[in-house]
């Protein structure tokens, strides 16, 4: 073997072994916050004070998650959480991909005009259409709601952007064909259409359920009723009322753990399904 080949193979070897080692420096960077909040869920408030920081519980408290689950309503409020972002990743989902369909596959005088508008509001801040929203609510009967809830979020731009740009994609030779087959709008839309964007559906619908899961402004300024609170204002509750304004971190990190769950388990089930999908549509694409 003669010294380029020598030298080839030690400047691949030097730069694979500094991809992996950012790479994993990067996950331990992003792993990091989560296991300190676990970490600190099991200490005592003097250890999570303590200097130099501990690091991990000599005697962990596992008893810190069922006294914080037991101190507050967490049940109910990841269940408000879980069940309006299902629902409303649904409908999303529905009217999204209807919406983009008919934005690119379906020839109408509006059209472009309606494109044009779905752009522009894209750009207006979310906080500009609260009061707007916060007074039709009213009118229709709907604050202090389930209803009321899921139906102000019903509609996503960034969604409907998301899924124009995936059915843009589609071979539009594909469609035409189905057309000539004999098939309709609704059939193509959900048989063909669907089926070949399944991972940006995915993609999407996981980032609206943590959007709506998360969402805290404006389910507060819609609710006054305790039971209908979501996750993130239960535990700022939790965090003024039961976690004395932050004297009982470990119990506010114990809450702080089990009210994430919910998320990590969709992200490892849709982290398969996800794959799937991207392999399919590369598949497609070929």
């Amino acid at each position: 073997m003669n010294a380029t080949a020598v030298l080839y193979k030690t400047k691949r070897w030097t730069f694979t072994a500094i991809k992996y080692v950012l790479v994993i420096a990067f996950c331990v960077i992003m792993a990091f916050p989560f296991f300190w909040m676990v970490s600190n869920a099991l200490k005592t408030n003097d250890e999570i004070w303590a200097v130099p920081p501990v690091l991990w519980s000599a005697d962990p408290s596992w008893s810190n998650f069922i006294e914080a689950w037991n101190a507050a309503p967490f049940g109910l409020y990841m269940f408000n959480s879980v069940f309006t972002a299902t629902s409303i990743v649904v409908i999303q989902l529905i009217n999204s991909s209807m919406i983009s369909y008919a934005l690119t596959h379906m020839r109408f005088p509006p059209g472009r005009f309606i494109l044009v508008m779905i752009i522009v509001t894209y750009m207006l801040p979310v906080s500009a259409t609260y009061l707007s929203g916060y007074v039709i609510l009213s009118r229709m009967g709907l604050l202090d709601t389930y209803a009321g809830l899921i139906i102000s979020n019903s509609v996503t731009i960034f969604g409907i952007f998301l899924l124009r740009q995936a059915f843009l994609q589609v071979p539009k030779e594909m469609v035409e064909a189905a057309k000539v087959d004999g098939c309709g709008h609704w059939r193509i839309l959900w048989y063909i259409m669907v089926p070949l964007t399944r991972s940006t559906l995915i993609v999407m619908g996981l980032l609206s359920f943590i959007a709506m899961y998360n969402n805290y402004f404006w389910p507060m300024l819609i609710t006054k009723n305790p039971k209908l609170q979501l996750v993130s204002a239960g535990l700022r509750s939790f965090f003024i009322e039961g976690g004395a304004y932050g004297l009982k971190w470990p119990l506010i990190m114990a809450a702080s753990t089990f009210t994430i769950l919910p998320l990590v388990i969709l992200f490892l089930i849709a982290q398969k399904w996800l794959i799937k999908g991207v392999n399919s549509a590369q598949s497609i694409n070929k």
